[in-house]
Parts: structure tokens; C-alpha cells; sequence
């Protein structure tokens, strides 16, 4: 039996690799994920005359191509899904809406073209997710901070604000959530929040114990405040 980095009465999570070694996420229902996006991101230190300083960042493990992304999908199947993705790179397979995650007005500074920042991400809803009539608009904004000010609190550079992830997971089908790319916990987190059970996969250890300190000590008051 595979002992679990950390575990309580709604988590269950696992540090390895998602797709080789650790493939219980595979026995929930609704998968909410944050993956690598497949644009080979990493950040320099700089610097500007405004006083910001930026903290290198190297990227982020299996980001060079969509492949791990993908293949995670496919293993996933029809089930339905949240999948964060970068606008720029092609949709998950099975795609059935693109959602978009303005960040706000303290984020995308780096990267612009045209002196357009870049602040939103795609959010795609995959599988199975049952269709309607009417509903609300398809952009996310936060009550909280986000960008740099997210990674500066958690240590991970791609961390989601907990009232998006709240709110998409309050969206989702009933039954256990699956993060394979947990990252800092954000989704994790979020859904103990909500009384949901959930099984999270992340390759890097220091995330994993980013994640079980967030978890054990319930910082959500901390995280998000404006």
C-alpha cells in the first residue's frame, strides 16, 4: 500500500509522477487541475524604477510541450474537468467551454505586446458537463489579490486564488475531486474548504510541502485577503 505525503478527512495527496507512478487521481470523478501548459515559461530577475523586483523562476517540471497536459486528459477520459491552460497554446481535447480568468490589474506585467499585459488565462471545461440554458458570464475575476502577490505567499509561481478555485469547484458534479498537478494546493485546499473529498498528485516535493503545511494550518484567511 502506498503511503500518501499527507492525508486528513478529505485530502489525499501523493507525491510522484501522476501519469508513471501515482494514478489513484484516476478513481475520482471530476478533475480539477492546473497543469504544466506547455509554453516553457520561466522568469529572470528583474527589475524596474518603480521598485518591483522579480524572483527568478526555472518553470515548471514536464512544461516544454502540451504532452504531459495531454495525456493526462486522455487518461482522464469523458469524465467532466476543469483544466487551466495558456490562450495561446491549443485547447485540451474534449473541450466543451473556454472560461477566461481575468487576474487583475496587478498582474501580466511582464511579456507585453503593444503595452497589452498579459492577465488572463483559459479555464476549459472538458467531458461530460451538462448543458443548459442561460447561465452567468464565462470571466473569473477575484475578490483577493493574484499574480506575483499569490506566489509570493505560497512560494509556487502559477498559485490560483481561492475564490476562483471555490467557485469552480461549487460548479462541479458531485464526488471526489482529482488534481494530478496539484502544485501549491490551491485546488486541494479549496475543496477540503467545501466539504469535498479530493486526491491530489504533484511531482515536486517542495510543492507537496507547501501544500501539507496549507492544508494542516487552514491558512485561507491569509491567502486571499485583499
Amino acid at each position: 500500500m502506498v503511503t500518501p505525503y499527507y492525508q486528513d478527512d478529505h485530502v489525499t495527496l501523493y507525491h510522484g509522477d501522476c501519469l508513471t507512478e501515482h494514478r489513484e487521481w484516476l478513481r475520482a470523478d471530476v478533475l480539477v487541475t492546473d497543469p504544466p501548459y506547455g509554453r516553457a515559461w520561466k522568469q529572470g530577475d528583474t527589475a524596474s524604477s518603480r521598485g518591483w523586483k522579480s524572483n527568478p523562476q526555472s518553470g515548471i517540471a514536464g512544461d516544454d510541450s502540451s504532452a504531459t497536459r495531454d495525456a493526462a486528459v486522455e487518461l482522464w477520459g469523458d469524465r467532466p474537468g476543469v483544466v487551466f491552460g495558456d490562450l495561446l497554446i491549443s485547447a485540451p481535447l474534449g473541450t466543451r467551454q473556454v472560461l477566461v480568468w481575468a487576474k487583475g490589474p496587478n498582474a501580466g506585467y511582464m511579456g507585453t505586446f503593444a503595452g497589452f499585459r498579459r492577465d488572463l488565462e483559459g479555464v476549459y471545461l472538458i467531458g461530460g458537463w451538462q448543458g443548459g440554458v442561460d447561465g452567468e458570464t464565462s470571466v473569473l475575476t477575484s475578490r483577493g489579490v493574484s499574480g506575483g502577490n499569490l506566489t509570493r505567499t505560497t512560494g509556487h509561481p502559477h498559485t490560483k486564488p481561492m475564490d476562483v478555485m471555490e467557485h469552480l469547484i461549487g460548479k462541479c458534479p458531485a464526488g471526489v475531486i482529482a488534481d494530478p498537478f496539484a502544485g501549491s494546493g490551491s485546488t486541494l485546499v479549496a475543496a477540503k474548504a467545501l466539504g469535498r473529498k479530493v486526491i491530489g498528485v504533484e511531482l515536486e516535493e517542495k510543492y507537496c510541502e507547501i501544500a501539507a503545511r496549507r492544508l494542516a494550518q487552514d491558512l485561507l484567511e491569509l491567502e486571499w485577503t485583499a
